[in-house]
């Protein structure tokens, strides 16, 4: 591939921290290094040092973390930060450091666009991202075109083998890296929920066998969807006012039951990457019985979205991925948290109580959809994925993006202001400061 500005990475001095689990880290290492970029790699587990074994590794507390961070920004010279979920804690921490000191930082997270994409931003992701939030920039844009994607495939089961295999490395050598702290307990006992998943998957393709025929025949456009987020989604502690997705569902049924009309469904749909973590059937039964909603709310687990798309009244989600999912379908939608395709002309802008009544009579703007699409992908969107045997080639497509990312002017005080000032109010969060880096 033959990069935009060849020699924009000559000399550049790269610093990955942790990358998605698997090999794309390792391999995006290379094409820096064919493009001239010096490579540094930080490892805090024993899984990052499976999947990249020569790096340094940080074993201090994390407390510590901070300040030997910014040390080590300065100790390397360090031009640009990559690293892979933004929301992270010591992700967190680094990426307040290396704006406060110039340095500019490169963020990878999962598909804007699913499911052929994976996504990179200069500065972050999701509410961290500098994707412009004004319809009217998008309207102003040539006729929105981009190149044919091709189709990943199914990579759920290489993804299931590399994590499987990130936690045992990082459960063995748990020893070597005990003040570590991940956003889920690193240990053997993380195959159980797993288990637990796919007793559950198998349990509710039978109890919910009949249910999409429902769906779609006497309950078609009398629905409500409400796809939730993982529990441990950082989207939802970050980027919304909610502690939890359990208070989601709180706030979505009470409005439900006080304001929308006679006669229509919720249906909350579990993430089905939590099934082996979370059952909220107990707490939807609770709310049910004390808001009158008998009969009026279904719990569902493994439906097929895009048909639930197309038969739904409207969606309500906090800010996943599948909310732009929706909106691709031409489907009604209401966001309650930051989310970068919460736009005027493609959501519901007005309050969730008057959503429910609205909703029929409300849906995105086309072609506003096909230019803001269009340039997500540009900007934004790489044609690939990090998991199974395509992992080289997307490590070569992001290429592209990064060395624009290294190109443009730093921007980190003018973006922060832009990205604080539409978060909602949270507690300051920071790690503190000693400990080692060692080879």
């Amino acid at each position: 591939m033959t990069l935009p500005h060849p020699d924009t990475l000559r000399g550049k001095r790269v610093l990955l921290l942790q990358g998605p689990v698997g090999p794309f880290f390792r391999r995006l290492a290379r094409e820096l290094r064919a493009a001239g970029a010096e490579v540094h790699k930080v490892n805090f587990n024993g899984g990052d040092c499976l999947f990249y074994p020569r790096a340094l590794r940080w074993r201090g507390p994390m407390e510590s973390w901070p300040e030997h961070f910014a040390a080590l920004l300065e100790r390397l010279r360090i031009d640009i930060v990559l690293l892979f979920g933004d929301c992270r804690p010591i992700h967190r921490a680094a990426r307040d450091i290396a704006h406060r000191r110039g340095v500019k930082v490169g963020a990878f997270e999962e598909g804007y666009v699913r499911p052929n994409f994976v996504t990179f931003e200069h500065f972050g992701v999701n509410g961290y991202s500098l994707v412009p939030r004004r319809p009217e920039f998008y309207t102003a844009l040539p006729g929105a075109r981009t190149a044919p994607e091709s189709a990943v495939g199914n990579t759920f089961w290489w993804a299931a083998l590399w994590a499987a295999l990130y936690y045992l490395a990082s459960a063995l050598a748990f020893p070597l890296f005990r003040s570590y702290r991940h956003h889920r307990p690193l240990t053997l006992l993380e195959a159980w929920p797993w288990l637990r998943s796919g007793w559950r998957k198998l349990r509710c393709a039978w109890t919910e066998r009949r249910l999409m025929r429902t769906l779609t025949g006497r309950l078609s456009r009398k629905f409500f969807l409400v796809p939730l987020q993982l529990s441990s989604d950082s989207q939802v502690s970050e980027h919304s006012a909610f502690a939890s997705v359990a208070d989601f569902i709180r706030h979505v049924v009470a409005s439900f039951a006080q304001h929308a009309p006679a006669g229509l469904t919720l249906v909350i749909k579990h993430h089905p990457l939590d099934r082996g973590y979370h059952d909220y059937g107990r707490l939807i039964r609770a709310l049910a019985g004390e808001w009158g909603l008998r009969g009026r709310i279904l719990y569902i687990h493994d439906q097929h979205l895009p048909t639930l798309f197309d038969h739904m009244r409207g969606a309500v989600v906090i800010n996943s991925t599948v909310g732009f999912s929706a909106l691709t379908h031409g489907a009604p939608l209401k966001t309650l948290g930051v989310a970068i395709y919460d736009l005027d002309g493609l959501t519901f802008q007005d309050g969730l109580d008057e959503f429910w009544s609205a909703a029929a009579g409300f849906r995105p703007d086309s072609d506003l959809l096909l230019r803001f699409r269009a340039y997500l992908v540009t900007r934004t969107q790489i044609n690939g994925t990090f998991y199974g045997g395509r992992t080289g080639s997307a490590a070569r497509a992001s290429m592209t993006l990064v060395t624009h990312a290294v190109r443009e002017p730093r921007l980190q005080h003018s973006a922060a202001a832009a990205v604080a000032a539409r978060r909602p109010a949270r507690a300051t969060r920071g790690l503190g400061a000693t400990g080692t880096l060692a080879r």
